[in-house]
């Protein structure tokens, strides 16, 4: 009889993870792998294809990779229907590719908000609508979406962001509504602030060894007082693909350290000392 870990597995399942060339979609895509997915992953050009690739073989893990613009709908489609002839009928999406854009609300145009909202939003719905097919066909399948914690917040300069995160939120919840029925389960992740080699700047002491004003400010608004790393995100990432989570439906998820339920202190008082010696490693990890 199978046990309870069996439930976590991934054996034999097709894993897209769109913009998984580096970063967090990296990361998830490693964990499925190491659950015994397939991975397939996509990204907007061919170099960025090839550093993926690249990525990937230095972890050990076999991949398909190949460009697609999750904004295009002709790509998707070809893309998808590449991959069901070349691998498999996609059983799990993550829809990780996204952009933000921080400009001010006032001086943002149109074709950049636009951008962002493509993107961030529509190429989600877009990637969706294209496998949904074969998982109602095969009556079962897993839509992650990648929210955020602007899914709930505001925040200066991040005004199409936010929107478009909203937006995916319900999204989340309009395709668990829609196609539940069919054991299809769509919810959503929302990272908090995670150290990656994008977010290296913000972490870096400044000329006098003291902190840096942001890495203060995020560990005062975080009861766990650290940035989140890419493990962090795994197991979620796995649950949420696997059958462990078969009757959660259209939810969304924050892995953020616990800031969305604190009001935080203020800056001035925190502890520089305690954060001292405290090695980042941002690199992905797959365990042993």
């Amino acid at each position: 009889m199978a046990g309870i870990m069996d439930k976590f597995r991934l054996d034999g399942k097709v894993a897209w993870i769109t913009g998984a060339s580096y970063g967090l979609g990296l990361a998830y895509a490693a964990a499925y792998a190491e659950a015994g997915a397939k991975i397939v992953f996509n990204d907007i050009n061919e170099e960025l294809v090839e550093r993926g690739k690249n990525e990937y073989k230095k972890l050990g893990i076999d991949v398909y990779g190949a460009v697609c613009d999750v904004t295009k709908e002709d790509q998707v489609n070809a893309f998808v229907k590449d991959v069901r002839e070349k691998v498999g009928a996609i059983d799990i999406l993550v829809n990780n590719a996204g952009i933000i854009k921080r400009i001010p609300m006032t001086e943002m145009t149109v074709d950049q908000w636009n951008q962002v909202i493509d993107v961030d939003l529509t190429g989600p719905f877009i990637c969706s609508k294209a496998v949904l097919p074969d998982m109602i066909k095969k009556g079962a399948g897993k839509i992650i979406n990648a929210c955020s914690m602007m899914s709930e917040l505001g925040r200066e300069t991040v005004s199409a962001y936010a929107a478009a995160k909203g937006g995916l939120k319900m999204l989340t919840k309009n395709i668990c509504s829609e196609y539940g029925q069919y054991n299809i389960q769509c919810n959503a992740i929302g990272p908090g602030y995670i150290a990656t080699p994008q977010t290296a700047p913000l972490r870096e002491k400044k000329a006098d060894g003291s902190m840096h004003p942001f890495d203060r400010f995020i560990r005062s608004k975080t009861p766990a007082q650290r940035w989140g790393k890419t493990e962090d995100l795994q197991g979620l990432a796995i649950f949420l693909a696997s059958p462990a989570s078969d009757f959660i439906n259209g939810q969304v998820v924050y892995i953020d350290g616990g800031i969305l339920a604190y009001i935080g202190q203020d800056p001035g008082n925190l502890d520089e000392s305690k954060f001292a010696a405290e090695e980042e490693d941002d690199s992905i990890k797959v365990n042993d």
